[in-house]
């Protein structure tokens, strides 16, 4: 030991070479770093964000005697993950990520590594982990593990200390030079965490505290180069892997960029992913722009629930999508935690994101020339000091849906005295064996600081009602139920908005204000979610159940065109957005913030950035000097592609056919029957007329019905290009509560009305002939449907004119 050892480091599957100390404060001199803002019950930092198992031992020569040897474990890096699985949502909270154990109440697997003691001697071990109840001073700890060298536990049992993320000290062993085995066992199913493992030879001294993302103790203990791997420059680099993220990527992609998509999960998707398993809502495929939203199409889930099953929402499928874009380099499992600006630029301008791969420890440097922030909590803008607004009261919160089913030898549920102590008529029952979006929390509460602490409390809210259901005053009813899927990936809702040219409101939306570049179609009540008041009663610290009130005067089958001034910074000038974070207040969130429409945004912004690639400019000058650039492309099927911004487009076989301004039709096509058709959409109604499409093979978007003896009235007018014979035909679907007696009357120029009457029962469906009326050519004739004395409900579909021989 006397002698000198150069500093090593070790990491599994390649070498970390020897490194510098990095400096204490910013590694990269100019870059923006988040410092977030938690609730804690200590000045202690939280903790970095390191993403890979690196097994370091150091030596440095001292004067007379070397330093303590150290090995430094990152969880998330272990070899096998056993049953524990990775959480990568908080790592701005508490600085990195961290394996947890999602077992539902029974205990999950081992994970397990391997680490290499670099000399004989005794060595501490230190864990950090959390309490994850003691912050609500709930007891006992629900998430305990052990941690076992070669085999032996510990003596200490990890989770059971901390209100906040912190160093626990599991004693002292005594470990020969070479490999060893370490493992982390977990007792109780009940997610249980483990960010770090460190053993040292330096038995009295305690490891620092970790609150930056990648603090410089870390950094060292993983043995980093000082410079991040550089990858780029890229046309876009696209932030986040959700609708929006995936949209702008491959839209960018197919109009000619070099894309990097960034998404800090194994999976693409965000809320629409089997992680989170919100169904996705939004109408697509309709307005000015009904191309809009066909590359949504080719990725969107179909799931009948939410939330829906593993299988729905194609996972898989999602991932193939993206990967099938050459333009596109797709990178999973890499969280960006930091930007750097142009430090020259004459204007605020990103010049790289930084990013650290959850999974292998590399810290990457992704460069471009513009970026889109589709994180839905707005980092990126965050980052670039981007204008933005957060609403400090009545946010809308975040939700972690579960389900439960029923089987013949249903397993124990353990107690859970740590839970919120519920019984049945504290929640509402999970019918359909779902909870369904309304378990939400975390309402006026920071959505970011505090984000860890929402999901836990949601945790807290689930298992307690499930305790209910399974031990307390439902037992009875429940002995064959089965807790068998809880999302541990929050669905939040609301936190920051990026601010653009225009800040979309209410007003803007439900009077249809018309923007010249209204293109998106947002067809969503405006929907905001507040505690439901007999919760709010009950749990007046944090509410678990939502309730949703609508403004429902969103046009729900054209769509409102939100405008593309939305979706660009109006400060940071090389900056877009998609989703959730785009620039609305709170009221029109509301409507703009489901899947679909997120993802149309990241269709537009897509096209977007190619013009500026094309025509070297920022987002704001497509608006100003190339709008009608931009509104072309948007008119172009969403395969279209070409192989760079400024080559020429190719439209594949394959492209979906064009939809109408009211979306795909569901019905037959009026240009596919005989003669001309005309839909109910143009009929003029009086009266009370419902809408339905119930009754398959009805013509355009759906058919409308009216009671008997009501004052429903419609009316259809047509100006025919040629005179001649010809025979009215009326559309309709038989049903046995059809008019027997509907009474059509026909008005045409110089010609007395002739009524007459038909039975909509007495029909297979199509065409009832109505009768041969002469009709001059440009002259409007009029066809009058009346509900008085029709015999049954009306059908009102379609009329067709029909010229004969």
């Amino acid at each position: 030991m006397g002698e000198q050892k150069a500093t090593f480091g070790y990491a599994i599957g390649f070498p970390i070479p020897p490194c510098k100390p990095t400096p204490q404060r910013e590694a990269i001199p100019g870059m923006q770093y988040h410092q977030s803002s938690r609730s804690s019950d200590s000045n202690r930092p939280s903790v970095p964000v390191w993403l890979c198992l690196a097994l370091m031992a150091s030596a440095t020569m001292a004067t007379t005697s070397t330093k303590a040897a150290d090995v430094f474990v990152e969880a998330e890096s272990f070899e096998t993950h056993g049953g524990w699985e990775l959480d990568t949502q908080f790592i701005q909270q508490m600085g990195s990520p961290y394996l947890i154990a999602h077992g539902l109440g029974h205990p999950v697997d081992d994970a397990t590594t391997t680490v290499t003691i670099p000399e004989s001697g005794k060595y501490r071990v230190w864990v950090r982990t959390i309490d994850w109840v003691r912050r609500w001073d709930a007891s006992p700890s629900p998430g305990k593990f052990e941690v076992h060298v070669n085999g032996k536990k510990l003596d200490t049992t990890f989770g059971t200390q901390h209100a906040t993320w912190d160093w626990q000290d599991g004693g002292v062993v005594s470990l020969d030079e070479g490999e060893h085995s370490l493992s982390l066992k977990d007792l109780t199913g009940f997610d249980g965490r483990c960010d770090c493992v460190y053993l040292t030879t330096e038995l009295d001294e305690t490891p620092p505290a970790v609150d930056d993302v990648l603090s410089p103790w870390r950094r060292t203990k993983l043995g980093l180069p000082e410079q991040p791997v550089t990858k780029g420059p890229y046309d876009l680099v696209v932030v986040g892997g959700g609708y929006a993220g995936m949209a702008s990527a491959i839209s960018a992609a197919r109009m000619g960029c070099r894309v990097a998509l960034i998404q800090d999960r194994g999976v693409l998707g965000g809320n629409g992913s089997s992680e989170v398993r919100v169904w996705a809502m939004g109408n697509i495929r309709r307005g000015k722009f009904p191309r809009i939203g066909e590359i949504v199409e080719e990725f969107s889930d179909q799931a009948t629930k939410s939330p829906g099953t593993y299988e729905e929402f194609g996972d898989e499928q999602k991932e193939e999508i993206v990967t099938a874009e050459p333009n596109i380099d797709l990178l999973l499992n890499h969280h960006a935690y930091a930007v750097k600006m142009k430090p020259d630029s004459e204007t605020k301008q990103i010049e790289h994101v930084l990013a650290l791969n959850t999974k292998t420890g590399e810290d990457l440097r992704v460069s471009g020339d513009r970026f889109v922030d589709c994180t839905g909590h707005g980092w990126i803008g965050e980052w670039a000091n981007a204008d933005l607004d957060i609403t400090d009261k009545g946010r809308m919160g975040m939700s972690n849906m579960w389900r439960w089913d029923e089987v013949e030898q249903a397993p124990e549920f353990p107690a859970t005295p740590w839970a919120l102590p519920l019984s049945m008529d504290d929640f509402p029952y999970p019918r359909d064996h779902h909870g369904q979006w309304f378990w939400e929390s975390g309402f006026d509460i920071d959505p970011l600081g505090d984000a860890e602490a929402i999901r836990d409390w949601n945790l807290r809210a689930v298992y307690g009602a499930f305790n209910a259901m399974k031990n307390g005053d439902g037992a009875a009813d429940h002995a064959n139920a089965q807790l068998t899927w809880v999302a541990y990936i929050g669905g939040p809702r609301e936190s920051r908005r990026l601010l653009g040219d225009v800040v979309l409101n209410q007003e803007d939306v439900v009077s249809k204000r018309d923007f010249p570049d209204g293109c998106v179609p947002s067809t969503w009540s405006i929907d905001l979610h507040y505690p439901k008041q007999e919760y709010a009663t009950k749990f007046p610290e944090n509410p678990f159940i939502s309730i949703a009130v609508h403004d429902r005067r969103v046009d729900r089958s054209y769509g409102y065109p939100v405008p593309y001034r939305c979706f660009y910074s109006r400060n940071v000038d090389n900056l877009f957005m998609a989703g959730r974070c785009i620039s609305v207040t709170h009221e029109a969130l509301g409507t703009v913030r489901v899947m679909k429409t997120c993802g149309m945004m990241g269709e537009v912004v897509g096209k977007a950035a190619s013009l500026c690639t094309l025509n070297d400019c920022t987002p704001r000058d497509i608006y100003e000097d190339h709008l009608d650039d931009l509104l072309e492309l948007l008119e172009l099927p969403g395969k279209a592609r070409r192989s760079t911004p400024s080559a020429s487009i190719v439209i594949p076989e394959d492209a979906m056919e064009k939809a109408g301004p009211f979306g795909p039709m569901s019905g037959l096509d009026p240009e596919k029957l005989p003669g001309i058709v005309i839909d109910d959409r143009q009929a003029k109604t009086t009266g009370k007329w419902a809408k339905g499409q119930g009754l398959k093979g009805y013509v355009g978007w759906e058919y409308r019905y009216a009671s008997a003896n009501s004052d429903a009235t419609a009316t259809f007018k047509t100006k025919l290009k040629e005179a001649g014979q010809y025979e009215l035909q009326i559309y309709s679907a038989p049903h046995e509560n059809r008019a027997t007696k509907l009474a059509i009357t026909v008005t045409a120029p110089g010609q007395d009305p002739q009524t007459v009457r038909i039975n909509q029962r007495d029909t297979q469906g199509g065409a009832i002939p109505a009768g041969k009326y002469f009709l001059p050519a440009g002259a409007e004739v009029t066809v009058d449907f009346s509900a008085k004395d029709a015999g049954g409900t009306v059908h009102l579909d379609a009329i067709g004119w029909v010229k004969q021989p």
